[in-house]
C-alpha cells in the first residue's frame, strides 16, 4: 500500500515520496538537503520499476508531481476497510446457526457458510473449500485487480498528457500556418494596389492630354470667334456710311479681309470618338478565376497548374498568330 504523498516519475510509474527520497539520497548522497540555507542543484535517480532514469531539478523529489488519482483510491480504500462492520476479534456467526461460526466457503454456492450447514443444511450436497485459502486467494485476486486499475489508470493519465501535447503542438502549428496564409495574400493586396495605381495612372494620363488639346481648340476657336465678330461690327458700320467715296475707300479692304477670316475659319477639331477610353477595359475573368482556384496543395500541384496554364497561353498565342496569317 502506498503512503501518502504519491508522486508520479516521467516515465508514468508512481513511488511514496519517502521511498522517492530515500532512492534519490542514496543515488545523490552530496545533494543538499531541501531545508539546508546552501545553494541547491539537481540529481538523478533511476525508477525502480523500468530503470528509466529521473532527473530532478533543484527541488528534488518535492518537485515531482503527486499523483492525486492513486492518493484518492488509496483513500477510497481505507474507507471501504474502515466502513466494515466486523472489528478486530469478532468473528460473523451462521444466521441458520447462531452458535456456529462462519469457517467454511461454499464453493458450489459462492458464498461463506458454516460447518453445521455443510453437515446437515443447506449445503449438505455442496462442495465447500477453508474459509481461509478462499480468502487468501480472493484477496490475491482483489489486490491484483487493484494493481491493474492502478496500472491502467496510469496508462490513461499518460495518454491524456500525450493528447494535450497534441492539443497544444496542433494550436502552434495553426497559428504558424495562419501567419504565412496571412502574409502571403499581403503580397498579393500590395501587387494589386501596386497595379491598380499604374493603371489609374495611366488613365489620368491619357485623360489630361485629350482635355488638353480640346481646351486649346476651345482657345483657338475663341479667338477666331472674336476676330470674327469685331470684323462684322465694322463691316456694319461701313454700311451705315452715307458718302460713297468714303465707303468706296474701306470697302474693298473689308470683304477682303472677311473673305480671308472665312477661309481662315477651318481650325483643328477632334475627331469621331476621340472622348471615347473603351480601349483601357480590363478582362480579369480569368485572373479572377485563377484567384478562386487558389487553394492549399502540394507543389507538385501548383507547378503542374502553372505548367498547364503556360501550354494553354502558348496554344492562344499559335492561334491568334494563325488567323492573322
Amino acid at each position: 500500500m502506498f503512503t501518502k504523498p504519491v508522486v508520479i516519475l516521467p516515465c508514468q510509474h508512481n513511488l511514496c515520496r519517502k521511498c522517492a527520497s530515500d532512492i534519490f539520497q542514496a543515488a545523490n548522497p552530496y545533494w543538499t538537503n531541501r531545508g539546508s540555507s546552501m545553494s541547491m542543484s539537481g540529481g538523478r535517480f533511476r525508477c525502480p520499476s523500468c530503470r528509466h532514469e529521473v532527473i530532478m531539478d533543484r527541488h528534488g523529489v518535492y518537485g515531482l508531481q503527486r499523483n492525486l488519482l492513486v492518493e484518492n483510491i488509496i483513500d477510497i480504500y481505507k474507507q471501504e476497510c474502515s466502513s466494515r462492520p466486523l472489528q478486530k476479534g469478532s468473528h460473523p456467526m451462521c444466521k441458520e446457526h447462531e452458535d456456529e461460526k462462519i469457517n467454511i466457503y461454499c464453493l458450489t454456492c459462492d458464498m461463506p457458510t458454516c460447518s453445521m450447514c455443510k453437515v446437515f443444511g443447506a449445503h449438505k450436497a455442496c462442495e465447500v473449500a477453508p474459509l481461509q485459502s478462499v480468502f487468501q486467494g480472493q484477496k490475491t485476486e482483489l489486490s491484483n485487480c487493484i494493481s491493474m486499475l492502478v496500472a491502467g489508470n496510469d496508462r490513461v493519465q499518460t495518454i491524456i498528457t500525450q493528447l494535450e501535447d497534441s492539443s497544444r503542438v496542433t494550436k502552434e502549428n495553426s497559428h504558424q500556418v495562419k501567419e504565412e496564409l496571412s502574409q502571403k495574400f499581403d503580397v498579393l493586396y500590395a501587387i494589386l494596389d501596386e497595379k491598380k495605381s499604374e493603371l489609374l495612372q495611366r488613365i489620368t494620363q491619357e485623360q489630361e492630354e485629350k482635355l488638353s488639346f480640346i481646351e486649346a481648340l476651345i482657345q483657338q476657336y475663341r479667338e477666331q470667334l472674336e476676330k470674327s465678330t469685331k470684323l462684322v461690327e465694322t463691316a456694319i458700320q461701313s454700311l451705315d456710311e452715307p458718302g460713297g467715296a468714303i465707303f468706296l475707300l474701306s470697302a474693298k479692304q473689308l470683304i477682303k479681309s472677311i473673305v480671308e477670316a472665312s477661309k481662315g475659319c477651318q481650325l483643328g477639331k477632334t475627331e469621331q470618338g476621340f472622348e471615347n477610353m473603351d480601349y483601357f477595359t480590363l478582362d480579369l475573368e480569368h485572373i479572377a478565376d485563377t484567384l478562386r482556384a487558389i487553394d492549399f496543395g502540394t507543389d507538385e500541384e501548383e507547378e503542374e497548374y502553372i505548367e498547364e496554364e503556360d501550354q494553354e497561353e502558348e496554344e492562344s498565342i499559335e492561334r491568334k498568330e494563325e488567323g492573322h496569317q
